[in-house]
């Protein structure tokens, strides 16, 4: 599963973060539960559903034939998990009969006791009635799912005119228990078969290959999924709606794109990719795409970022993106190559436990490294890698194992240390063990546990029959501990009486008492030239000695730039020169750009020639507060990006560098870029023009508003809101609705207010009140501590200059 940015803070923050609803902090009584994998009585074999949707109710009428066996010892009941539903029958099925069997049922799980003591290895199958009420089922969810319950009707009664009806599923952790009756456990494994009926005039995916279909008289159809390879319950998945399916292949496999039909047109270009991710990553581990088929559909309102439901991927609407916002860079190509790379790390090799998601999870996370690398180059892939690790140490988890045996909720696991800190320790793990060693191991993980559960440890067994090394240190270090090193690197190139001797010390000052095995490399170059060493610093200070023929102009300590760590690092400026010239790393180069600017030092300007547009982006952003902002060649510099780079992004950071320039001169920039491909470059000229002519602006903003999204949007957004009138409620207020659950809505809000303070029209303020509440409410109320102070202000604003009814209003509203 990809994490949900989720109502993490007000304003914008640069990495994603896992927000963590806030329950009661001071409950530790979890701390002393240890969370063993689910124990294994009974084991599921064979899944069979035949479900039925009423959409007036939101209810499902499944029937369902399930196939168990005991897993060693001989048993005479099972234990299934049957979440909110109506049971009407429980039966033991006997060839052509079937015979009612005693059961208890808690709302939650149903405890059968059956026909006769069962041993290991005899199977027996299950007849079940039953309705599912996923809307009536009170489920708790997390910060990577807001919610769950399992089955979601969208817009069942097609009351919204803006919302397709849709139905999906969503079962990781274990909700999918509210829709079919299993051991919802990961652990468990089992073929599936479904017969789903639904209107004939929508199309639907489940697991698997589509069989059959079967008109019915009743204007329904009935489709046939068969599964014939053993996954876990939580990767069950069915999806309902009016979809157009864009058709691609892989090997002769149907490769699927599902979307709604006005982005059908930009299916190939946003999931395009996908057949090379599948060479890519099938010849990279040396297992081919296990699967019969890969598909992937979009769903509306879907309660986390992607899914990896085995065969079928289930994203969010996120993922849909029309030519303009492409032109920017496919935002979502990311998740596509997290969500394939689960149908090996996942569910063809499934974490046993949620204590081991980190060999789900950390696995996905690290494919997005691995993807990028191929395909878009090392600079890419070591952003990316930069970007995840500043994300889990902004999340403030020193505290947590990445291996977490002990947890309040299973829903807690999924978060900054099973995805960004794990992708990261698995790049450190192949730099330890070198590319063909690394590949070799996950193929050796794979192969040895197919279609089965994997945890930590037999990751680790998995590299040590490869590598022949001992690796307990580093999965005792990085698996089953907490925290990461903060390192003080410091230099000394004048040791008396130790001449052609500089010294480097590394002391590690974290302050949890815990010290790590670091092995790393250092370059020393010499006149240019570059001496490789290999050390291991592995006390709270180490002092190494490395003979020169010269006073070194760099010492690069890490110098693959892979270390999970924060440091300190005591380069003169002459050493960041040095650098920044030999060094060739993203992250080298990075250091040297934040250093220049920093120090305000004339080689910031470099960056702007830097091969890689993100730095040259960097570059940008920083040279602004520097002494050289406005030095005459910097600005030509700059104006030729604005006119010419090749990367949109960069484009757009150097014309909104203009902007805040305030110069008429340029005018032809803005106006030559206000109508470009790219909505990033659209929006940062027209923000020029609208600083030079305010009524200019006003009326570009409402000729571009019907063609306006991400910076443009925003910008045409930020015009409309300040010099906006009531004719502009209808376009305001249908995009406020329209923008889901994140924090850049939480930060319009206030804006939205105060656009509606200046408003006359009585019914129209109600209106936007309305928008706003039910913004406020669609929030998960473990959310609403940190979002209401912000939303409640932005109201009580209103309310004081609006007065009397609507100050009434918002007070009879907001609950």
């Amino acid at each position: 599963m990809k994490r949900l940015l989720l109502l993490c803070a007000i304003a914008a923050a640069p990495f994603f973060t896992f927000a963590q609803p806030h329950d009661d902090d001071n409950d530790t009584t979890w701390k002393k539960i240890y969370r063993e994998s689910y124990p294994k009585i009974n084991d599921l074999v064979h899944t069979k559903l035949d479900v039925k949707f009423d959409y007036d109710k939101a209810y499902l009428y499944g029937k369902e034939w399930l196939t168990l066996q005991p897993h060693f010892y001989p048993t005479d009941s099972v234990l299934l998990d049957a979440k909110g539903m109506e049971i009407k029958e429980v039966s033991i099925v006997k060839g052509s009969y079937k015979t009612a069997l005693k059961y208890k049922y808690d709302g939650q799980q149903v405890n059968i006791k059956l026909d006769r003591l069962y041993t290991a290895k005899e199977k027996y199958t299950l007849y079940f009635d039953y309705t599912s009420k996923p809307n009536e089922y009170e489920a708790v969810g997390s910060a990577a799912i807001t919610d769950a319950k399992g089955l979601y009707f969208i817009n069942p009664k097609g009351e919204d005119k803006t919302s397709p009806i849709q139905i999906w599923t969503q079962g990781e952790t274990e909700a999918n228990s509210v829709w079919m009756i299993t051991i919802d456990k990961p652990n468990q494994k089992t073929t599936e078969e479904i017969y789903m009926t639904v209107p004939a005039k929508y199309v639907t995916l489940s697991n698997g290959l589509k069989i059959s279909e079967k008109k019915n008289a009743d204007g329904t159809r009935t489709d046939y999924w068969k599964m014939d390879l053993p996954h876990s319950p939580y990767l069950f998945f069915m999806g309902v709606g009016d979809y157009a399916i864009t058709k691609d292949t892989y090997k002769g496999k149907a490769v699927d794109y599902y979307t709604e039909k006005d982005q059908a047109q930009y299916a190939r270009k946003v999931f395009g990719n996908t057949p090379e991710m599948m060479k890519f990553f099938s010849e990279k581990l040396g297992v081919e795409f296990p699967w019969a088929k890969y598909a992937q559909i979009v769903g509306r309102d879907y309660v986390s970022g992607a899914m990896e439901n085995t065969t079928a991927t289930l994203h969010q609407e996120s993922a849909y993106q029309n030519n303009r916002q492409l032109a920017d860079g496919n935002r979502w190509e990311e998740t596509i190559a997290h969500e394939l790379f689960h149908q090996w790390f996942g569910d063809y090799v499934t974490a046993e436990s949620w204590s081991n998601i980190t060999v789900n999870e950390s696995f996905a996370n690290y494919s997005e490294y691995l993807w990028n690398e191929y395909k878009y180059g090392k600079d890419a892939a070591d952003e990316h890698n930069y970007q995840d690790m500043q994300g889990y140490i902004g999340s403030r988890s020193e505290n947590k194992d990445l291996v977490r045996y002990h947890y309040k909720d299973k829903e807690d696991v999924f978060d900054a240390v099973s995805y960004n800190k794990g992708g990261r320790i698995l790049n450190m793990l192949r730099n330890y063990v070198g590319d063909d060693a690394f590949f070799k191991s996950l193929n050796n993980y794979l192969t040895t546990n197919k279609f089965k559960n994997g945890e930590a440890a037999q990751l680790r067994l998995a590299f040590e029959e490869v590598t022949g090394k001992d690796l307990h240190w580093f999965w005792n270090q990085w698996y089953y501990g907490s925290g990461h090193p903060k390192l003080n690197i410091s230099y000394n190139y004048n040791i008396p009486g130790m001449p052609g001797v500089v010294e480097v010390v590394i002391e590690q000052t974290q302050k949890t008492g815990k010290i790590f095995t670091l092995p790393i490399a250092v370059d020393v170059y010499v006149a240019g030239k570059k001496e490789r060493y290999n050390i291991v610093t592995s006390n709270k200070s180490d002092t190494f000695y490395f003979k020169v023929a010269a006073v070194p102009d760099l010492i690069n300590v890490d110098a693959d730039k892979m270390l999970l760590a924060e440091k300190t690092d005591n380069k003169t400026e002459a050493n960041f020169i040095a650098q920044w010239n030999n060094a060739k790393n993203y992250l080298d180069r990075r250091e040297a750009i934040e250093f220049f600017a920093k120090k305000n030092m004339p080689e910031i300007a470099k960056g702007l020639y830097d091969k890689y547009a993100p730095l040259r982006t960097l570059t940008i952003q920083k040279i602004a507060a520097t002494p050289y902002k406005s030095d005459k060649v910097v600005l030509e510099q700059i104006e030729k990006i604005a006119k010419t780079d090749n990367d949109k992004l960069t484009k757009a950071a150097a014309i909104n560098y203009l902007v805040k320039l305030g110069d008429a001169k340029y005018q032809p920039i803005y106006e030559a870029a206000v109508t470009d491909s790219s909505y990033s470059v659209a929006g940062a000229a027209l923000k020029g023009l609208a600083a030079l002519n305010a009524e200019n602006g006003y009326t570009l903003a409402k000729k571009f508003s019907s063609d306006a999204k991400g910076a443009l949007g925003t910008e045409v957004k930020n015009i409309l809101f300040a010099k906006g009138n009531e004719s502009d409620f209808e376009f305001l207020s249908a995009d406020y609705k329209k923008g889901g659950l994140s924090f850049q809505k939480i930060g319009a809000t206030g804006k939205y207010a105060d656009y509606l303070s200046k408003l006359t029209d009585i019914a129209k303020i109600k209106a936007g009140v309305d928008d706003i509440i039910s913004f406020r409410n669609s929030i998960p109320a473990a959310f609403r501590d940190r979002t209401d102070p912000a939303m409640k202000g932005a109201l009580d604003k209103l309310a004081k200059a609006k007065g009397g009814e609507v100050e009434a209003y918002i007070n009879a509203q907001w609950k």
